[in-house]
């Protein structure tokens, strides 16, 4: 009973011990806003050069700005605070990229994950976290057509558990090199609906976020290999969206409240997605009531009226189209634009400032989510 003991306090202690070891130094904050300025601090007295990288700077992928070092070996810098939206940044250490280990805020991109900045203010108001909270879960669901199960994300409204209502379905779509995590990752997805939902903005909704990588069972960060895909291989042509409608759908039909047709569903993706939104609605028409391609576009074809026009035959309440003027999507956006308006097909083009970004794909959220189900 003595060994015992001593063995239990000896690995309490030993905890303790790493928790001071924690906590030792002087104790500094990064990143730091305050009087419209951002300073930034890393403790790496062992460096001999530190610089900062944001994805605010002119040029986010080789910009980058020198810190000093100061007393006890605290590098700092001091910047202008950029305008309010969510950034992320990092460390160049010696020439080698490190997170910031005094910034807990952090989201994965593809296989990366790297710090957020987070500026207050109009636009970003909605990023943050409301005072009432929906529900994330990961959900496995069955894919007969793929040959096997796969992971999506499921975001319910605060208050749908203790709850009887049925709720409409928002089918949110992810670009290339994303994941089923992407859009609660990087895309703020639940706390933007969090926001408005709170504040009658927006309609109490259910959001399905699936994989759109028709050869991955889950994100890569499961560690659960992904199937071999030859794109050119005809079998893979809209795989996944045929999987959307007649897998992915019905299983949330079954799984969740909803309200089961085209007026309780919507539709909308960015860049990949995007096109998996353009794709889903022509090739099943009636679907969807609520349509929103993102940075994407479309390319002229001898089909493409006859297209739309299966789409306008069976009905629809809302097509809403978003894309930054420096897109690299925008011609393809004027493309649909223009085929749209010649179809004679109702329709909204939000043109902001800006490129393929997420600052744009969260502004779009924001701004259409508020326009469903109305």
């Amino acid at each position: 009973m003595a060994a015992a003991a001593l063995a239990v306090s000896s690995l309490f202690a030993q905890e303790l011990t790493n928790f001071a070891f924690g906590n030792r130094g002087p104790r500094i904050v990064s990143p730091e806003l305050k009087d419209g300025k951002v300073t930034f601090r890393l403790n790496a007295n062992y460096a001999t050069v530190v610089k900062l990288s944001g994805n605010w700077m002119p040029n986010p992928w080789t910009d980058t700005i020198d810190m000093q070092k100061g007393e006890g070996g605290i590098w700092e810098v001091t910047v202008d605070a950029p305008t309010p939206e969510i950034y992320t940044y990092n460390f160049i250490v010696d020439g080698v990229a490190v997170n910031d280990p005094l910034n807990d805020k952090v989201q994965r991109d593809g296989s990366r994950y790297l710090n957020m900045l987070f500026i207050p203010g109009e636009r970003s108001e909605n990023y943050y976290e409301a005072k009432h909270h929906g529900s994330v879960t990961t959900r496995w669901y069955n894919s007969p057509s793929l040959g096997y199960s796969r992971r999506m994300v499921v975001y319910t409204p605060y208050g749908y558990e203790n709850s009887k209502t049925k709720l409409p379905v928002l089918y949110l779509l992810h670009g290339g090199g994303g994941d089923e995590e992407a859009w609660t990752s990087m895309g703020r997805a639940a706390q933007i609906l969090d926001n408005l939902i709170e504040k009658g903005l927006a309609k109490p909704m259910i959001v399905v976020m699936p994989n759109g990588n028709p050869n991955q069972k889950a994100a890569g960060v499961l560690g659960i290999e992904a199937e071999p895909m030859d794109r050119q291989d005809p079998k893979w042509q809209n795989a996944y969206v045929t999987s959307l409608v007649k897998e992915i759908i019905p299983f949330i039909d079954k799984e969740y409240r909803t309200i089961a047709k085209a007026s309780g569903r919507a539709i909308a993706g960015l860049s990949m997605g995007g096109g998996h939104t353009t794709s889903a609605t022509i090739l099943f028409p009636g679907t969807f009531d609520y349509i929103c391609p993102m940075s994407c576009g479309i390319r002229e074809s001898d089909h493409l009226d006859a297209d739309l026009q299966g789409i306008k035959k069976a009905g629809y309440k809302l097509y809403w189209i978003g894309c930054g003027t420096a897109d690299f999507a925008w011609p393809g956006t004027e493309i649909l634009d223009q085929a749209l308006t010649r179809n004679g097909m109702d329709h909204v083009l939000f043109a902001s400032d800006g490129g393929h970004v997420w600052a744009n794909w969260r502004l779009y959220l924001n701004t259409f989510a508020q326009l469903l189900f109305k």
